[in-house]
């Protein structure tokens, strides 16, 4: 043992190891500097808090916009192995907004906007928090709805119970996420295993950062007929 650690590969694997490790205190930076690189969220005083590499935000912002915009930031950044969400939305005005007017903004914009089959939808707020209920043939208009929801003012909070429906019976779902994952600039499609059981998908493997993962998963839920996305990815440097 003593004579593999003088040897000049192991010393260099040792280097490298600690150079590609962040702290706790370099991934809190980071965060920051992400959060303040938002120009979505460069105005807002967000907390930011990391123990093992699980980060906590805290504070208050005047949108659900803005606080799903501070998910995503800290996801982008290297080294974040789990996010806690303590941010409350806390409009300009608390009476500026009832839930009357929201559901009203909501169901317009839904008319409005082509991606969302809004005749299939069922809509719920109560005390700002808005609660999405149906059925949808692609994963995308499930993710429509939820942004739409999200750039509504007087919204506090979202839960998205759409279920996306199947369409196909794809027999080569497996083969097209795999080919996805390898297409894609971002993810590192050998470390990540694809399984398949009927429109269900299951992912698993290695990657280095949150936003890689959320690439990978967006990548299976791309495929036609997918009604559930199984991630056991792991992050790890």
């Amino acid at each position: 043992m003593v004579g593999l650690a003088n040897t000049p590969l192991f010393r260099q694997t040792l280097n490298k190891l600690y150079t590609t490790m962040k702290t706790d205190e370099m991934i809190q930076k980071d965060v920051m500097e992400e959060l303040r690189w938002d120009p979505i969220l460069n105005a807002c005083k967000i907390g930011v808090a990391v123990s093992e590499g699980v980060v906590t935000l805290s504070g208050e912002v005047n949108t659900y916009r803005k606080k799903i915009a501070t998910e995503h930031a800290a996801q982008r950044v290297e080294g974040v192995r789990a996010i806690v969400q303590e941010i409350i939305v806390t409009p300009v005005s608390v009476n500026q907004y009832s839930d009357l007017q929201i559901a009203h903004a909501i169901i317009s914009s839904f008319e409005w906007h082509t991606e969302i089959p809004h005749e299939d939808l069922k809509i719920k707020v109560q005390k700002g928090w808005v609660t999405l209920e149906g059925e949808v043939n692609w994963n995308y208009q499930r993710q429509a709805a939820e942004r739409m929801v999200s750039s509504i003012g007087g919204v506090k909070g979202l839960t998205n119970l759409i279920i996306v429906k199947p369409i196909v019976e794809a027999q080569d779902v497996k083969n097209k996420i795999s080919n996805a994952l390898k297409r894609s600039a971002i993810v590192k499609a050998q470390k990540i295993k694809v399984e398949t059981n009927g429109n269900k998908v299951t992912l698993a493997g290695r990657v280095r950062s949150w936003y890689e993962r959320r690439a990978a998963e967006a990548a299976a839920w791309s495929a036609p007929g997918i009604t559930s996305v199984v991630d056991n990815i792991t992050i790890s440097a």
